[in-house]
């Protein structure tokens, strides 16, 4: 049994509230989404949920089998995807994933990290590099790289975002995956991709 608990959550940026008191509960094989006008907060709350940003009040708790998760092994099974957080430009795609698939002490062979490559329609790129990509092309990546340790919840701030068509046919088969192995939290404008939650959470109120 997989959940993730949110309590009393409640965030300042000097005098200035982002939200007060926010508590929701989401359960295995399941997709929050949150919605809110620019500015309500939507990816602070992610950040924070990542463990980014720490909150004013308020407590998270990611629980896996029936066992909460004690915050400083969280990293293990949680990803996150944001416009943000940016790959290394001077390196090729399949450096990036070798690298960062180092650092979070994941052992994939050349061939398991260019089968991903490709499935994220970034084949004959994997040697270039990622400074060359476009926009779409880098979010591809990083949805490929979020998922390298299979994350029992993953995190998801505006996903679609430059992506073509292809690209969001692969966004959304990691999305069924997802929902089959763990946790989704979802934030976006984009009404579209408010069909993949089973919950809806609004900060605008």
């Amino acid at each position: 049994m997989i959940s993730l608990q949110v309590n009393n959550l409640t965030k300042y940026f000097d005098q200035r509230k982002v939200f007060k008191d926010l508590s929701f509960i989401v359960e295995d094989n399941s997709c929050l989404v949150v919605i809110g006008k620019n500015g309500s907060g939507k990816t602070t709350l992610l950040k924070i949920l990542a463990g980014l940003y720490s909150p004013n009040e308020g407590e998270i708790k990611y629980n896996l089998g029936g066992k909460t998760i004690k915050k400083d092994q969280t990293k293990k099974f949680l990803s996150l995807v944001a416009p943000d957080l940016n790959l290394y430009d001077e390196l090729t795609a399949l450096e990036n994933l070798k690298f960062l698939s180092k650092i979070q002490s994941l052992s994939f062979g050349e061939d398991d990290l260019l089968k991903k490559i490709h499935d994220a329609g970034l084949k004959s790129r994997e040697n270039d590099l990622v400074g060359s990509f476009s926009s779409g092309m880098k979010q591809k990546l990083k949805i490929v790289f979020a998922l390298l340790n299979q994350p029992k919840f993953l995190l998801l701030d505006e996903p679609s975002s430059n992506l073509d068509e292809d690209g969001i046919a692969y966004l959304e088969r990691r999305i069924s995956e997802q929902k089959k192995r763990g946790i989704l939290i979802l934030a976006t404008n984009n009404k579209k991709e408010t069909e993949y939650g089973e919950k809806i959470l609004s900060l605008d109120n």
